[in-house]
């Protein structure tokens, strides 16, 4: 539904954007992850049409931006960080003025208007000023304004900033609503957010692409390693339990760390294709028992979206690739 290719962009000397390619398939939440000055709003501008590119091209919904703006942006409904908003006119007065904008009149306003309301529970607050309203309500707001025209896709950046846990929680929900027929595209730095929200993410760094993908995929095609945490009566027989599981078959790799109160925490890296997780589960335990060890983890520890984005950032951006001009998109 969305596809960036070879983006570049430059404000002066600083580099936003180098080469930066990626896809959004239809009827998916994707996430686009980023430190600050990563490249997030920059490419957002670029998609809903508020910048155009050095190089590169973006297409929506089969729709070239740089040779049909205008149908891109009535395909997309678009809720900035700061969303405007008039403070002093009530909710649904805000809502029929902007389905004004968007060329909606009569039957089709109303039925746009009510629509909007119902999916961002509004009923409620639609005679009130927008001013008076909670931040998790105006938050709701621009939403409603973003869908009125009923959009294929919907671009939001950083629709968390700034609301306390219960906003947060209802602004997923309604996040998730949004996306059922529709493909959407969210910006944030609030990592355990796009892991609950997302089925997809897209990591830039220092204007690069740093990985692209689904994100269950990405979080279970990290290495194949295990945790083992023991606490041993004396420095010898850890040593010694340490030489034997670095000997193991199949082991690659056993990265230790010494914590307080005698306890040692493996990192036990293996191949499957040589032993497989439960026979190294079941081989490590009984080492450890050997040792006299008392054992207090023996698991493979669930990679999260932040220890793969710091990893990721660790490791630091690829390097620039080759710019394509915008006419390959044709």
């Amino acid at each position: 539904m969305i596809e960036v290719r070879h983006l570049q962009k430059s404000f002066g000397r600083v580099h936003a954007l180098s080469g930066v390619s990626f896809a959004v398939p239809p009827g998916q939440v994707t996430g686009l992850l980023g430190s600050n000055g990563a490249g997030k709003s920059t490419t957002i501008r670029i998609i809903t049409g508020y910048t155009s590119p050095d190089a590169g091209w973006v297409r929506v919904g089969g729709a070239l931006a740089s040779h049909d703006a205008m149908r891109v942006r009535r395909s997309i409904g678009y809720l900035p960080e700061s969303a405007p908003t008039y403070g002093e006119m009530s909710v649904q007065s805000l809502l029929r003025f902007r389905a004004s904008l968007q060329g909606l009149r009569g039957k089709a306003r109303k039925a746009a208007v009510g629509r909007a309301i119902d999916t961002c529970v509004l009923g409620s607050v639609r005679r009130r000023r927008v001013g008076q309203l909670s931040k998790g309500y105006k938050q709701r707001v621009g939403l409603a304004t973003a869908i009125l025209h009923d959009p294929p896709v919907l671009v939001l950046d950083e629709p968390s900033n700034g609301l306390d846990p219960s906003q947060i929680t209802e602004t997923r929900s309604l996040i998730r609503r949004l996306a059922e027929g529709r493909t959407v595209l969210v910006s944030s730095h609030i990592l355990p957010e796009i892991e609950r929200t997302c089925d997809r993410v897209v990591i830039l760094a220092q204007g690069r692409l740093c990985a692209e993908g689904d994100l269950k995929e990405l979080l279970a095609g990290g290495e194949h390693e295990l945790v083992a945490e023991a606490r041993f009566a004396t420095p010898a027989s850890r040593a010694v339990a340490l030489d034997a599981a670095k000997a193991i078959d199949g082991v690659q790799r056993v990265l230790p760390r010494e914590m307080d109160g005698g306890v040692a925490r493996w990192r036990v890296g293996f191949d499957p294709s040589t032993i497989t997780e439960p026979e190294l589960r079941h081989t490590l335990g009984a080492l450890l028992a050997k040792a006299g060890a008392e054992v207090r983890l023996l698991e493979r520890e669930r990679v999260s979206l932040e220890h793969l984005f710091l990893k990721l950032m660790e490791q630091g951006p690829p390097s620039e690739p080759e710019a394509k001009p915008a006419e390959d998109a044709a």
